[in-house]
């Protein structure tokens, strides 16, 4: 019995090329799967130095807090994504649900 693939050569190098961007950002891998190509990839969070960011405030006259808190916001989680290929041959990113 034969089996069938689902994913051409095209397909699978356009995923690897975006896996190994979200790589090349700083995500590592924590599970891989080869015969349904999906890759769950983490990202732990990054420190902010404080110190330069309110000194970049207090030179900026407040304005630089708007780019603080963004990055507080942004940078301060640990981030799960799905990276995927489906049945058509599409690449797709989902979050993963955080425990």
């Amino acid at each position: 019995m034969g089996s069938y693939q689902f994913t051409t050569e095209k397909d699978f190098a356009k995923f690897q090329q975006i896996l190994s961007n979200k790589i090349r950002n700083g995500f590592i891998v924590i599970e891989k799967n080869d015969k349904l190509p999906y890759v769950v990839l983490s990202r732990e969070k990054k420190q902010i130095d404080s110190t330069l960011q309110l000194t970049l405030v207090f030179a900026t006259l407040g304005l630089w807090s708007i780019v603080w808190l963004y990055l507080i916001i942004r940078l301060s989680k640990k981030k799960e994504i799905l990276v995927a290929l489906d049945e058509d041959g599409n690449v797709f990113e989902e979050k993963c649900l955080s425990k």
